[in-house]
């Protein structure tokens, strides 16, 4: 079972009042469904979505719907549910006309029932984090966008074919969606994998971090052992003061330290206090002492 379907099962099993089950329904309507005439046609792979669905039309608006039960072969046989709801009063698509989402128990059931009929998240153990919604109208799309832009979230709309898509890629906003459907057990799952997701980013960084910075120190440690050997072989090194040839003479065996880490070898051999500035000031002495050389000659 896919995450997707994890939460829309969870959404499906919640235990919600009259008017949040209508306001789901109407949000799946919303999504997913044809008009014609005085009838509504829905259509559903979801079983447990479809039980739902006909449930909430039955006790919410005292309408028994026609279930027809087809199959289609694509990779491999698939169940569709399609529900045939008779609106003849047309309360339905009344309600749908007349929504009203300034009530925030409405605005939740509602994008539930979004959710259900056109919503699919992936798998936060897959590379990138990735919610969207699928709308064939571009109306509805920009509608729902301006809903949820209410709601401080960022989704992008993207035209894709015939199609538009309402997209996420923040795993936090994602997280915080998953809030608002109020799937308790998927949103604990998908935090879970996120905060170990954030954990593993953040050791790669360091150790990468680390990584750099030791090769940054082998390569300014290697150039100044080659300047340190170039006094020596050319009779220059006696010209330096006395500090600091005591910090050149260990520097060639410490090349490859960092600054703090060569203070600290310092200290100890000396039984005196050095520390990383002192280190770097006599380290640039040098290396300000060896480019006069090579300027004059």
């Amino acid at each position: 079972m896919t995450f997707t379907e994890k939460v829309k099962n969870e959404i499906t099993l919640q235990r919600l009042s009259e008017n949040e089950n209508r306001y789901l329904f109407l949000g799946y309507i919303y999504a997913n469904a044809t008009f014609e005439n005085d009838k509504i046609f829905i259509t559903l792979e979801n079983i447990n979505i479809a039980k739902k669905i006909f449930k909430t039309v039955k006790y919410c608006y005292f309408i028994t719907p026609k279930i027809t039960v087809r199959y289609q072969k694509k990779f491999k046989v698939q169940r569709l549910f399609i529900l045939e709801v008779s609106d003849s009063k047309k309360n339905i698509e009344s309600e749908l006309m007349n929504l009203n989402l300034i009530d925030e128990d409405n605005k939740k059931s509602f994008l539930k029932g979004l959710f259900l009929a056109t919503g699919s998240i992936n798998n936060p153990n897959k590379n990138s984090y990735h919610l969207e919604l699928n709308f064939q109208n571009e109306n509805k799309s920009t509608f729902v966008l301006n809903l949820l832009n209410k709601l401080n979230f960022n989704f992008k709309l993207l035209k894709r074919n015939k199609s538009y898509m309402l997209y996420l890629k923040s795993g936090e906003q994602i997280s915080d969606f998953l809030k608002i459907l109020e799937v308790v057990k998927e949103l604990f799952y998908f935090e879970d994998i996120r905060i170990l997701r954030d954990h593993k980013n953040m050791v790669n960084r360091l150790n990468n971090c680390e990584q750099a910075n030791y090769e940054k120190s082998l390569e300014t440690g290697n150039k100044q052992i080659k300047i340190i050997e170039f006094l020596k072989n050319n009779n220059y090194y006696d010209l330096l003061d006395e500090k600091t040839r005591e910090v050149a003479d260990l520097r060639l065996k410490y090349s490859e330290e960092s600054y703090q880490s060569f203070a600290n070898i310092m200290s100890s051999e000396l039984n005196k206090k050095i520390t990383k500035s002192y280190v770097n000031h006599h380290l640039r002495k040098l290396n300000d002492f060896y480019t006069k050389i090579i300027n004059k000659e």
